[in-house]
């Protein structure tokens, strides 16, 4: 029968597979344990080395080591539906023959038997033999040492002592890197300033990056590089996004200005961010009427940030039975790709029929808000675009949660000269003697959307006057025309709201 080795008999600084320092510290954790407890738990998220923690373990240790690839074996051979009894039996001779039994990867197992897989007959049955398997060794003062990722199954949790690998340092990085590329290669990485721009990196994600440079020795830009375009994912697809850039905003310098102090500096100047401890803001109200550019600065963050940016808009579907969980898989996708930024376009959109959608929507945002506290989630940017304030819940632009409010008003006539004169470059000879100025003092109330409809249907009259070969008006005239065709579809887009709009504002609880 195998014996197990005393903490004293045993080399901490052997290893078959050399630790990252995480896993190195797990490992220790891990050891002290064995003298205490009879039943262990190692768990931590997909990549951070668990087997690799186990196999060094059981190296060590001597003993049984079991995984699924034992158990899928050993399965062939019995009833399909038998998988909890096969379990049993094959952790059951592994005890008759050890003192040590190592069981990996059991979170395979109950989530194929667990109660969230509806379609198993027998749904929840493994936590028989996962009792009796923890009192045996309880009883015994055997070692039972399971690896899972997430929690354990509630019979071994109220049995046992837990130990985590930690995330990723940017020691781990360095140790990582320098296993994968080779000292020679990876001595010139600069591995905070790796791990600033991506903080949630696994194993196996470090380890794709190394082998795409081949033999090549990558600089820190290369690597970021490779990051931002091959491992860090948005849900915004840029090809479907009007190319465009914050300076092209015209009348709200002020709101750039703010934008770039607390947001762009703090998620692009690594250098600074870290010498200086600078985070984004964590709340961002950007308020204003329609047209007036709010989307906008949302596309040129994307097309800036592009990893970086996250997008939930109207494509979320609220009351929809998946809603929640692309909500939640959107806000931890920020955290794995922090410094990031949450885009909630025309967020009092999505709250505004409380009787569809409940509280339980802007309650739920308020808990992931409050979430992004840690950290790694405090580097996450929530930046809301909002038409009317009243429509938010009061809960959510209180209490600090937003810690930025940018007013996106009506451009002024010198701003609104600047819009007609970008929207007017680059056509034909015939515009070029438009009267900008005279348009600019007649658009008095528009809109830097309603600027551009201008300049379009503009070209739409002077265009059908074209087609019909009638004699043409002085260039100027037909965006007169089309100043009082756009105000007229204002009006009756206004009085169509005032219909719409409910004879209460129905508003929200805290």
């Amino acid at each position: 029968m195998n014996r197990i080795n005393s903490p004293e008999n045993v080399d901490l600084d052997y290893a078959t597979t050399e630790l990252c320092p995480a896993q190195e510290q797990c490992f220790r954790k891990l050891w002290q344990l064995l003298s205490l407890s009879n039943v262990i738990v190692l768990y931590c998220n997909t990549g951070l080395g668990r087997t690799t923690v186990l196999r060094n373990l059981h190296a060590r240790m001597g003993g049984a080591y079991l995984n699924m690839t034992d158990f899928v074996e050993a399965i062939r051979h019995r009833h399909p539906v038998a998988l909890e009894e096969t379990f049993e039996r094959l952790v059951l001779d592994a005890y008759a023959k050890h003192d040590v039994v190592i069981v990996d990867d059991l979170h395979l197992l109950t989530r194929a038997t667990g109660n969230c897989n509806h379609f198993y007959p027998r749904s929840g049955f493994l936590n028989l033999p996962l009792t009796t398997l923890a009192t045996l060794f309880a009883e015994s003062g055997k070692k039972l040492i399971f690896g899972v990722d997430g929690p354990a199954p509630e019979p071994v949790s109220q049995r046992c002592h837990n130990v985590p690998i930690k995330e990723f340092e940017a020691a781990d990085y360095e140790f990582l890197c320098r296993a994968f590329l080779g000292e020679l290669r990876a001595r010139g990485l600069n591995y905070d300033t790796i791990f600033r721009f991506a903080r949630e990196l696994n194993a196996h994600q470090i380890k794709a990056a190394c082998q795409w440079f081949h033999e090549q020795e990558p600089t820190t830009e290369e690597f970021v590089d490779y990051l931002r375009s091959q491992r860090l994912s948005s849900n915004v697809d840029l090809r479907e996004v009007q190319p465009v850039e914050l300076h092209d905003l015209r009348g709200v310098d002020d709101v750039i200005r703010s934008l770039e102090v607390n947001i762009i500096v703090p998620l692009e100047n690594d250098a600074l961010a870290a010498e200086l401890n600078l985070k984004p803001k964590r709340g961002v109200l950007l308020a204003g009427p329609p047209g007036t550019g709010k989307t906008t600065i949302g596309r040129a963050l994307a097309h800036r940030l592009k990893s970086k940016f996250l997008l939930l808009d109207g494509t979320f579907i609220a009351g929809t039975r998946d809603f929640y969980g692309k909500v939640h898989q959107l806000f931890e996708l920020a955290k794995q790709n922090a410094p990031s930024i949450i885009f909630i376009d025309d967020s009092d959109v999505l709250f505004e029929n409380r009787e569809e959608h409940g509280p339980g929507l802007y309650r739920y945002l308020l808990t992931l808000l409050d979430g992004l506290e840690s950290e790694t989630a405090g580097r996450v940017c929530v930046m809301m675009t909002v038409m009317d304030i009243a429509g938010l819940p009061p809960a959510l632009i209180r209490s600090g949660r937003v810690e930025l409010w940018l007013d996106m008003r009506l451009p002024d006539e010198q701003a609104r000269k600047e819009i007609l004169a970008q929207h007017l470059t680059g056509l034909p000879a015939a515009f070029a003697g438009v009267d900008v100025a005279r348009l600019a003092s007649g658009t008095d109330g528009f809109t830097g959307a309603d600027l551009k409809r201008l300049v379009e249907d503009g070209k739409a009259l002077f265009a059908y006057d074209k087609a019909r070969s009638q004699p043409t008006a002085p260039i100027t005239d037909y965006f007169l025309s089309a100043i009082e065709l756009v105000r007229a579809n204002k009006e009756r887009y206004a009085e169509a709201e005032m219909r719409a709009r409910p004879p209460a504002n129905m508003g929200h609880g805290s």
